[in-house]
């Protein structure tokens, strides 16, 4: 993607919008980000499956690594469609840029929804840390429930989906 690589690398994120079309309905998989700030929260939080670009690596490698790190399974497309679809990139509230790509896929028959962790101070202060997930869930919604899930800025990545698929 042009003009990917300007930005500062801990303001730049890729991630994969995974998309199941079921008849005539669309249906995108979002992930609900893990931890004790978010565990009360549901609408505007939710995400395409992303994460910070390691210095030297591509925006879409990174894409798919993540999409691997934070739900526990390989990208796999099923479609006839090319593999990834290009949704651009958004800047979120608070400055972060992410690029994403989007990609036909099923979640695998008796998968495990399974994210990387992290150590987080809780309570704050306490100096006592717990290992939390990245995302504690992900599902496939429709996308009027979609559009209600996800961070705002990010709704942009729904528009364009629908828009290349018509």
């Amino acid at each position: 993607m042009a003009g990917v690589q300007h930005a500062s690398p801990k303001r730049l994120s890729a991630g994969l919008l995974m998309f199941s079309t079921s008849g005539e309905r669309l249906e995108v998989f979002l992930v609900h980000p893990g931890g004790p700030f978010f565990a009360a929260k549901d609408a505007g939080v939710w995400s395409v499956p992303k994460g910070l670009i390691d210095p030297g690596e591509e925006p879409l490698e990174t894409a798919r690594r993540e999409f691997r790190e934070e739900t526990g399974q390989r990208v796999r497309s099923c479609a006839p469609r090319p593999e990834f679809v290009e949704l651009g990139s958004v800047v979120q509230r608070g400055g972060k840029r992410v690029v994403a790509w989007a990609f036909e896929g099923e979640w695998p028959n008796g998968a495990v929804f399974e994210s990387n962790t992290f150590q987080l101070e809780w309570p704050r202060g306490s100096g006592r840390f717990v290992e939390i997930p990245e995302v504690d869930r992900g599902e496939l919604f429709g996308l009027p429930t979609a559009r209600r899930k996800i961070n705002p800025a990010q709704a942009a990545f729904l528009d364009r989906l629908e828009a290349v698929l018509g």
